[in-house]
Formats: structure tokens, C-alpha cells, sequence
């Protein structure tokens, strides 16, 4: 006997909204805003944004203030140039790196995203253009509205002038793109060597393939992503929940003091009629370059912007209310609680952040700029030379990680009487490699097994005022006859 499935019974109260997963998201007219943070935003995006441009065009000692040159295997970063050696100073940075994100999350949740993050200042040049070149927000809605050129009934004016619109809107976008694009692969390749080489046309194919590859990416990310990069595409939103307590400063509506929302003209007794503060202008959703309505609660999708306070705090000034309806806030003053800093959490992403700061300062002071390593021939094990003694072939291969020319004495440690042809002093330019053949020569009397470790040392002759002697060892081995037995 087949069974009729009982119908489920909804509560007349429920959200009865459909959501189609597959359905196309409207697009997002941003409202130009202006206001306190705003301009903070001014504050912190222009002098990341001047600095990437302007940065590649700096010279330290010689060289392009930050450089990293993948051919010659050296990332100059100002006065400081680092090889694929010193690659635990990148794992220190990058550690570093996190532990900061995690402890500002904790702090003030999504600032980084709000205020420093590239694709959020870069998105923010590509809207500024879109909104000198079309206009504002009811002036891009209506611009849409008009046919193109293309269409059957859009050959008149107004399909015109929307096409030069466009057209100039997309050329500086392309043009904004470019710089972008051509600056990232000046950080690789030299700035002036490329813009030379471009002018000149004698550019690779490799460096005008790499810039078309950042113009396009940079094109297409803040230009038609935009939005979907931060919801969809970066992990950050999506792991920030695990960084959130009830102390982070977030960006939140004061519901009890909100609602009831509705429209009402001024200087009326709101209060009496049961309404709240918010008169539902729905501006904060108009400036949000996400698109989300922070009065729905607190959403992943917002990155902290703060285009919200600014518009509320707007309408709350003409209003002649209090300002503060969306504010920067955490969830324990909305609940009438007091901010704390004494939180596991925020302590011991801290706590971690501090010592990984001091352990990678001493590192980065006690960094040799030297370094030296050794490879043994392996075609033979040992040979017989003249006066009885047997001899292995080494190669050394001394790094000049300095930044002044320098000579270094040769001695090994673990062999008793050892001899070195030749016995000389090493050169190495600054910033060079130098291969050096060493033949070490013992006596085979004095050996006392087959393998011998030793040690190979380099100093430099350098004074103390020129700073200081620097030493570098490296671990071998010494191949001998078997001892024969007593």
C-alpha cells in the first residue's frame, strides 16, 4: 500500500522568500558618499596607492629600491638584499603576516578589507571613473536603460552618447589597468630597463605577455568582479567567523533604536506614532559596494567600508537626531556590556605576534652576509700525491651577500695537518658568486678512520671599522685508505 507524504505545515509568521542559487544577482549601483571615514579611507589608500606606483622608480645603492630579481636570484628590498638562502626570512614574514591579520581581526575586524585592501582601493579608482564618466547613480540606472547603437531602435542621441560614455568609462579603465599591470612587472624586471625597452620597442616577448596578463587581471577584477571577488572569491571572508568574538569592533545597525522603520517628515513626534530612528531611506544600502543591508545583521559579505555610517550619519544630521544609528560597535555594547581587551584570544594572537616580531628582528641583525658551501668531487674517492700524502677535491662555492667587495682566507678544522693548494686568499665582488677548486692534502698516517668530518671556514680580512670579520663554515667529509688493523 503506497503511503501519502504528509504536507508539511508552515507557520503563517515564516519567511516564505524563494531564493533561486542560479539566479542572476542584479547589479550594484553605488551612491557616491562622503563623510568622516571616507576620508579616513582617503588617508590610508592614497599613500599605499602612490607608494606602489612610485616605489619602482627609487634607487638604493645602485639598485631599484625593491626589486626581485628571479634571474640573478636577489630580492633587493631597499637597503637589504636577500637571496634564496635567506628564504626562512620570507617564512618569518609570512608568518608574521598572519598572526598581524589575525590579531587586527580580532581588534577591529574587517579594517584591512575596508580601508587596505588592493582590491578594495583599487575598486574604489575604476568606480571614481565611472562616476565622472557617467554620471551619478540615477544617471547610470537611466544610462542602462538606453538602447545601444547596435539596437534596431537605439540609433538616435541618446544611444550615442551612451556609447562615448562607455567607451571613454572602459579606455581609462584599460589605461588605469595598464599602469597597474606594467608597474607589477617593473618590481621583476627593472623599471627604467622596461619602460626603456618599451619605448625603444625591443621589450621580451616574456615581460609584454606577463603585462598584458596583469592588465587584463586588473582589468576584469575591479571593473566587472568587483564585489564577487570579496564575497566568492577570497578566503578571508569566508574564515573570518573563526576570528570573531564578541568584543570585535564590527560595523552593526542599533535595531532597539531603529525600528520601528518608517518614513515621517520632520520635526514630528516620531516617537508617538511607534517609530523608531531609521526612516527607511535605504541609503545605506545604496552606497554599500557589496550590495547587503547592515540593518539585517551582521553579514560576511560586509568588508567594513563604513559607506553605511557615513550615509546614516547624514541623514541622521538632517534629521536633527542623534548620529550613531549604524555605527562601529561590538556585541556586547549592543547588548549593554562594556569592551574588553582581556580576551584569551586577542592576548595570545598577541602574545605570538610579539614574539615572532623579536625572534625575527634578532635573526634579521645577526644575518650573516656570507655564506659558503661545499661539494666533494665524487669521480674519485682519494689520489696519491708526491711526499706521501693523499688529497680530495672540493669544490667551494662562496656567496658575497654583502654589499662591499671582500677577501677571504681559507683553513679547515677536524683534520690534523692538512695542507691547501692553493693556499691563498678567495676574492668575491659584492653581491657575486665565486666557484673555487680546493684540493686539502693529509697526511694518511694521521687519519684514524675512512671517513673523517671536517670542517671548512672562510673569514674575510676586513677591519672592524669596515664592519667587522665575517665567517661562514661548512660541513664535509674526508675520504681516506682504511686504516689497516693493529
Amino acid at each position: 500500500m503506497n503511503r501519502i507524504p504528509s504536507q508539511e505545515i508552515i507557520p503563517e509568521d515564516a519567511d516564505s522568500r524563494v531564493f533561486n542559487l542560479y539566479e542572476k544577482k542584479e547589479k550594484i549601483y553605488i551612491r557616491k558618499m562622503e563623510g568622516l571615514f571616507q576620508t579616513v579611507r582617503q588617508y590610508t589608500g592614497w599613500p599605499l596607492l602612490l607608494g606602489y606606483f612610485l616605489a619602482p622608480w627609487l634607487h638604493v645603492d645602485g639598485h631599484q629600491a625593491i626589486l626581485f630579481d628571479l634571474p640573478e636570484r636577489k630580492f633587493h628590498i631597499f637597503w637589504l638584499t636577500l637571496w634564496p638562502q635567506d628564504f626562512v626570512l620570507l617564512m618569518w614574514v609570512l608568518a608574521i603576516a598572519a598572526f598581524a591579520l589575525f590579531f587586527v581581526t580580532t581588534l577591529w575586524g574587517r579594517v584591512w578589507c575596508g580601508y587596505t585592501c588592493p582590491q578594495t582601493i583599487w575598486t574604489a579608482i575604476f568606480m571614481w571613473v565611472e562616476q565622472i564618466t557617467e554620471g551619478e547613480r540615477h544617471q547610470r540606472i537611466n544610462l542602462d536603460k538606453i538602447p545601444s547603437i547596435f539596437h534596431r531602435d537605439g540609433r538616435n542621441r541618446a544611444g550615442w552618447n551612451k556609447f562615448w560614455r562607455r567607451g571613454l568609462k572602459h579606455g581609462m579603465w584599460l589605461g588605469f589597468a595598464l599602469l597597474t599591470g606594467v608597474t607589477f612587472i617593473g618590481y621583476f624586471y627593472g623599471m627604467r630597463e622596461l619602460v626603456g625597452e618599451a619605448l625603444s620597442w625591443q621589450l621580451s616577448l616574456t615581460a609584454v605577455s606577463w603585462s598584458v596578463f596583469f592588465t587584463l587581471a586588473t582589468y576584469i577584477n575591479a571593473s566587472w568582479l568587483r564585489e564577487h571577488v570579496c564575497i566568492y572569491m577570497c578566503p578571508y571572508a569566508r574564515f573570518q567567523s573563526a576570528m570573531f568574538d564578541h568584543d570585535t569592533l564590527i560595523i552593526s545597525y542599533d535595531e532597539k533604536r531603529g525600528e520601528t522603520r518608517g518614513a515621517r517628515k520632520r520635526n514630528i513626534d516620531y516617537k508617538g506614532q511607534g517609530l523608531g530612528d531609521c526612516i527607511d531611506c535605504t541609503l545605506c544600502v545604496q552606497v554599500c559596494p557589496t550590495g547587503i543591508d547592515i540593518r539585517d545583521g551582521l553579514q560576511y559579505e560586509c568588508i567594513g567600508c563604513a559607506h553605511c555610517i557615513d550615509a546614516c550619519d547624514s541623514i541622521m544630521a538632517k534629521m536633527g537626531y542623534a548620529k550613531g544609528l549604524i555605527s562601529y560597535t561590538t556585541e556586547n555594547k549592543l547588548a549593554g556590556g562594556e569592551w574588553t581587551w582581556k580576551r584569551p584570544k586577542l592576548i595570545g594572537y598577541g602574545g605570538a605576534l610579539l614574539v615572532m616580531l623579536l625572534l625575527f628582528t634578532i635573526v634579521l641583525l645577526t644575518r650573516t652576509p656570507l655564506r659558503l658551501d661545499v661539494l666533494r668531487d665524487r669521480g674519485q674517492l682519494f689520489q696519491q700525491v708526491d711526499g706521501g700524502r693523499i688529497e680530495n677535491v672540493y669544490t667551494l662555492k662562496i656567496i658575497n651577500m654583502d654589499r662591499v667587495d671582500h677577501e677571504y682566507q681559507l683553513s679547515v678544522h677536524g683534520l690534523p695537518d692538512a695542507m691547501l693548494v692553493p693556499d691563498s686568499t678567495i676574492r668575491v665582488a659584492a653581491g657575486e658568486i665565486n666557484d673555487a677548486l680546493v684540493r686539502v692534502r693529509v697526511d694518511p698516517d694521521q687519519l684514524e678512520d675512512f671517513v673523517t668530518e671536517f670542517e671548512f671556514e672562510i673569514e674575510a680580512l676586513t677591519d672592524e671599522e669596515d664592519g667587522g670579520a665575517l665567517r661562514a663554515r661548512a660541513e664535509s667529509r674526508y675520504i681516506g685508505p682504511r686504516p689497516l688493523p693493529n
